[in-house]
């Protein structure tokens, strides 16, 4: 035996049969796996599919995370559609609540020109009346009236006229002469502007 061992071709031999074993095992690794696998339990065997067809909880996590935050984001979009809708709503009640004040106003402005062409006519006529009556008849009446009133008339009378009605005025107590002086200097601070024009 020991000289067997010691025989040149053993060497060559056992390099051959293990280099064929070696290659036979590379070759056919299906085998080989099938062998090793046996002694694997379910769990640990790889599930046939796409790569990434896999259990990872930190993935599960973030996808989790994903969908709350796009369920958030849908229900932000829900909120300001809404919104835009209740400004859209409001900013058409706005319109039409502002033409409704223009039509008003203007409606306001065109009774409140006539009025005023017919106070303008109305106060003219009341000047004629107190300028044809005499100072002393007229004194006592328009002491009744009030400031603004006789302001408003004395304005479209002469100079000539306005003038001895207020002495007269002035005439018929101290109370009265007092009034007289304070209708002066109104007069002296009113702008006087024709009604009849166009605003």
């Amino acid at each position: 035996m020991s000289a067997i061992l010691q025989a040149g071709w053993l060497v060559p031999l056992l390099g051959t049969l293990l280099y064929l074993g070696t290659t036979a095992a590379f070759l056919s690794p299906g085998k080989v796996l099938q062998n090793v696998q046996i002694g694997e339990t379910a769990e640990h065997m790889p599930v046939p599919g796409p790569s990434w067809d896999f259990f990872n909880p930190e993935v599960d996590r973030l996808i989790g995370e994903l969908k709350k935050e796009k369920e958030t984001l849908t229900t932000r979009n829900q909120q300001l559609n809404e919104l835009a809708t209740r400004l859209q709503a409001e900013r058409a009640e706005l319109n039409q609540v502002t033409q409704a004040v223009h039509q008003l106003q203007l409606e306001f402005d065109k009774k409140t020109v006539r009025v005023r062409e017919e106070e303008t006519a109305n106060l003219k006529k009341m000047a004629k009346m107190y300028a044809a009556m005499s100072p002393e008849g007229a004194a006592p009446i328009i002491k009744q009236l009030e400031d603004e009133q006789i302001l408003k008339f004395i304005v479209f009378m002469k100079d000539n006229e306005s003038g001895p009605l207020l002495e007269n005025l002035g005439k018929l107590g101290e109370a009265d002469t007092k009034r007289a002086a304070v209708l002066t200097d109104r007069l002296r601070t009113i702008l006087y502007r024709n009604q009849t024009a166009k605003p």
